[in-house]
């Protein structure tokens, strides 16, 4: 009997979310279909990497993400841009974890002036991190686009607590959110519908409904955003529409597995790069798998390990 291949049609499909303005513009999202199920319909637009530059480095990174930026780690206008002259970045992630009221505390003011120094620093399109302080992200993001009006910047994350300075100035000024929920598939929805309320268009908005590294909740995050992916196409559900994000890669990179030697685990064996590297891409394939549109990662060596899974699934 001849194989006869069961194709599954959705009556459903996710939204696209253009980042970037003129020719710094890239467009995610957009499939029709389960991630990579090109048997069953369009797979919209290939999945797209972020790779991160920050502001402020913990001294505790180990030498596995800090070698590949040595000579820019304390620049992050060179950091960005040898991302993408040198590593290939489709995107650059800002992340603001100098302006962390609990840490070193810097104002509004600082974060807007470095993030349009980089913007127009780079050839690719650019994203904003906050610090994870929800009053202290409400007002950086804020100012941040104020000054980078009509950029099209994606910045976030917009959490409950915070999401309505976030995604009104975002609105004013032109620009799209992340919004960002516990692992919930109901909160994640509700978050997309409070955003949209305020009259900014979900076209706008890009999901992150908090991820998991591998050994680390990744199956529950997988699950989770499986299921809104599902959500989307099967049930045509136009407020889970929305394209998915991962902040991966602080996730990845304090992991003990990446850390430890072979001496305080003789397991793990001696090569500590490769298995960070290993670490972080098949978190990212993991998610890839589930959903995700857009990733956010570190170490160039695991982001061109993915970008090459992904050009072979594609």
């Amino acid at each position: 009997m001849a194989f006869a291949a069961v194709s599954e049609k959705y009556s459903g499909k996710m939204r696209e979310m253009e980042v970037g303005a003129g020719d710094k513009k890239v467009t995610v999202g957009g499939q029709a279909s389960m991630p990579f199920c090109s048997f069953d319909g369009d797979l919209g637009n290939k999945p797209i990497i972020a790779m991160e530059v920050y502001d402020v480095v913990n001294p505790e990174w180990p030498a596995a993400v800090v070698d590949p930026f040595k000579d820019v780690i304390n620049d992050p206008v060179a950091w960005a841009k040898k991302n993408v002259e040198e590593y290939g970045a489709k995107m650059i992630c800002l992340q603001l974890v100098g302006t962390d009221p609990n840490g070193e505390n810097r104002d509004a003011n600082y974060a807007a002036d470095l993030t349009k120094k980089v913007a127009e620093a780079i050839s690719v399109p650019l994203m904003v991190w906050g610090s994870g302080n929800v009053e202290g992200d409400g007002e950086v993001l804020a100012k941040i686009c104020e000054v980078c009006a009509g950029m099209n910047l994606l910045i976030g994350p917009a959490v409950e607590e915070n999401y309505k300075k976030i995604a009104a100035t975002a609105l004013g000024y032109g620009h799209c959110v992340v919004s960002q929920s516990p692992i919930d598939v109901n909160m994640a929805k509700q978050m997309n519908i409070l955003i949209s309320n305020l009259g900014l268009s979900l076209e706008k908005v890009i999901m992150e409904p908090s991820t998991g590294a591998l050994g680390y909740g990744v199956e529950y995050t997988y699950s989770v955003m499986e299921r809104i992916s599902l959500a989307a196409l099967s049930q045509n559900d136009e407020k889970m529409q929305c394209p998915i994000i991962s902040d991966l890669g602080k996730e990845c990179w304090k992991s003990r597995e990446v850390k430890l030697t072979d001496k305080e685990e003789p397991s793990f064996g001696p090569d500590i790069e490769k298995r960070g590297v290993l670490w972080e891409a098949m978190t990212a394939i993991d998610m890839m798998l589930s959903g995700t549109n857009l990733l956010i990662m570190r170490n160039p060596h695991a982001v061109k390990l993915t970008e090459e899974i992904i050009d072979e699934l594609m």
